[in-house]
C-alpha cells in the first residue's frame, strides 16, 4: 500500500532552491519510490545496474550528455567521476532543481559533495517509515509488532515473512556495500561483529570490551563501526556535557535505525519472545530514538540528540537541543506508570533549572503532568512532534 512521506514536501522546497539535491538514508527506506513520486517528469537512472554504472564511470561526460537534467540519479556514489562534470554544468546554467542524486552510502556522498559541490547542493535523510506516517495511512500495531515488523516500506507493500526480509537486507548490505568500503577479509566475521553491536543497544560503547569480544583489533573496531554508521545500520550518541559541573560519562551509546532489524539479528522473531527478552526494555528505547530521528529527519533538521548520565549513573535516555533550548525525555517501557519514574528526570532538572520541557514517555495509556513533566504514551509523543514538522 502506499503511504505518504513528510519528507515529500522538504524535497520540493529543495529542489526549487539548490540545483544538486542529495538523497541519503538506508538501502530500502524508499529513496526511489519518494523520488519517482515527488518529481515524475525527471528522467530516472540507475547506478546499480552495471551497464549505466560502467558507462558514467568510462565516459562520464557523454553520459550527463545524454541523461541531460533534470534527471534523478540514484546510487550516485558508484560513479563519483560525474561530481566534477555536475559541477561544471550546474555552474554553467545555474537552474534550481538539476540534479536529484540519491545513495545509501553516506561516507562516500559526503567525500564527494565536500570535493566538488559544496554551496551547490541540499542535501536530505530519509529514513524508513515513521510511526506517524504509518498511522497517517490507517496502519497502527500493537507495540511489540511495530518492533518487531520494523519500519521498513517493503514490509507494508508485499512482505509476509518478515524474518526473510531481513536476512536477505543483512546478506545485500554486506556483498554490496561493505565489499566495496572495507577491506574485510571474512565477512562472516563482520556479520557477527553486527550481531554483537545488536545486544549492546542502548547501552555505552566500550570498544576495547566490544574488539575483544569480537576477536579483532581496537583500530579495526572503531573503523567496522564507522562503515556502519556510514551505510546507516546504527547510530553513535553521543552524552551531552554542556554546562555542567558533575562529572558525567564520555563514551557514545549505540542504537539501530531500524527495530525490525535490530530485532532480528538479536534472534527475536516472535512477539512472545521480545515480550520476555532481557533487552525488551533497550529495544523500545531504541524505538524513542530511532522515531526521533525520523521526525527530525523529516523537518531537514539536525539530529540534535544526545543522551545525558553521570559518574553514578543517573541518566536521562534524550536530550533535544534546540535554540539553546533543551527538551529532556526519559524512556520506560511498560504499560504502567510509577512515581520511581520520574526520578532523574527531576534530579536533571535540579542540574539544570532552566530546561526547556521535560517528558516521561512510556507505553501505557496514561497522560497526565506531575512535577512539571509531561507523562505521555509514545505515539501520542510522537504524534505532537508530528504536528511541528507539517
Amino acid at each position: 500500500m502506499f503511504v505518504p512521506r513528510v519528507l515529500s514536501v522538504k524535497l520540493q522546497q529543495a529542489a526549487q532552491q539548490f540545483p544538486v539535491l542529495f538523497l541519503t538514508g538506508p538501502r530500502q527506506s524508499g529513496k526511489t519510490t519518494l523520488l519517482k513520486q515527488t518529481f515524475p517528469d525527471y528522467r530516472y537512472v540507475n547506478l546499480e545496474d552495471p551497464e549505466m554504472r560502467a558507462w558514467a564511470l568510462e565516459q562520464p561526460k557523454d553520459f550527463l550528455q545524454v541523461n541531460s537534467w533534470p534527471v534523478i540519479i540514484d546510487e550516485a556514489q558508484y560513479a563519483p567521476e560525474l561530481f566534477s562534470y555536475i559541477q561544471l554544468i550546474t555552474d554553467n546554467h545555474q537552474k534550481a532543481g538539476m540534479f536529484l542524486l540519491s545513495g545509501s552510502q553516506n561516507f562516500l556522498l559526503m567525500e564527494k559533495i565536500t570535493q566538488s559541490l559544496a554551496g551547490r547542493s541540499a542535501i536530505l535523510n530519509l529514513f524508513p517509515l515513521s510511526y506517524t506516517e504509518l498511522a497517517g495511512a490507517g496502519i497502527d500495531d500493537e507495540t511489540n509488532i511495530m518492533i518487531l515488523k520494523g519500519f521498513f516500506p517493503r514490509i507494508y507493500q508485499s512482505i509476509d515473512e518478515v524474518s526473510l526480509f531481513y536476512k536477505s537486507y543483512i546478506n545485500t548490505y554486506v556483498e554490496r556495500d561493505v565489499r566495496q568500503l572495507a577491506n574485510i577479509g571474512n565477512l562472516n566475521d563482520f556479520v557477527r561483529f553486527i550481531k554483537l553491536c545488536a545486544g549492546r543497544t542502548g547501552q555505552l560503547l566500550n570498544l576495547s570490551s566490544l574488539a575483544t569480544e569480537a576477536g579483532i583489533a581496537y583500530n579495526t573496531c572503531k573503523s567496522w563501526l564507522s562503515w556502519l554508521s556510514a551505510g546507516f545500520v546504527l547510530q553513535l550518541v553521543q552524552p551531552h556535557y554542556k554546562n555542567f559541573n558533575k562529572k558525567i560519562v564520555k563514551a557514545p551509546k549505540i542504537y539501530f535505525n531500524d527495530t525490525g532489524l535490530l530485532c532480528n539479528l538479536l534472534g527475536i522473531n516472535s512477539t512472545e519472545t521480545l515480550a520476555l527478552h532481557p533487552l525488551r526494555g533497550s529495544i523500545f528505547e531504541n524505538l524513542i530514538y530511532i522515531e526521533l530521528i525520523k521526525q527530525r529527519m523529516n523537518s531537514a533538521k539536525d539530529s540534535n540528540i544526545w543522551f545525558w548520565r553521570d559518574n553514578h549513573g543517573t541518566e536521562i535516555d534524550f536530550i533535544l537541543e534546540e535554540a539553546l533550548t533543551l527538551t529532556a525525555i526519559d524512556v520506560k517501557p511498560g504499560m504502567n506508570f510509577h512515581d520511581a519514574y520520574l526520578k532523574n528526570l527531576l534530579l536533571f532538572k535540579k542540574y539544570n533549572p532552566d530546561v526547556g520541557k521535560l517528558f516521561l514517555v512510556y507505553d501505557g495509556q496514561l497522560s497526565r503532568e506531575k512535577n512539571d513533566i509531561s507523562i505521555i504514551n509514545w505515539k501520542r509523543f510522537m504524534a505532537m512532534l508530528y504536528e511541528q514538522v507539517v
